[in-house]
């Protein structure tokens, strides 16, 4: 089966994330739950959470962090 990945734009616009998509879940349900899981990570620690919070949190869930090469911009 393919990988399915979903990009999670962050506002480093240079550092966005990319994570597999976990095979149990369906595309929409994989970004509410992803919405759900940020959401939770920010009210538990507004203003102290990091990137690597939202990462543990994801991977809890079975997401996994892609790494990959930022490209030249195509246009």
């Amino acid at each position: 089966m393919e990988e399915r990945l979903m990009l999670l734009p962050c506002r480093k616009f240079d550092h966005p994330v990319l994570v597999v998509i976990p095979e149990d879940f369906g595309e929409e349900e994989a970004f509410r739950r992803v919405t759900g899981l940020i959401a939770e990570v920010e009210e538990e620690s507004p203003d102290t959470y990091s990137r690597e919070d939202i990462l543990d949190a994801l991977e809890a869930q079975g997401f996994v962090e892609v790494e990959y090469q930022l490209g030249p911009e195509m246009d």
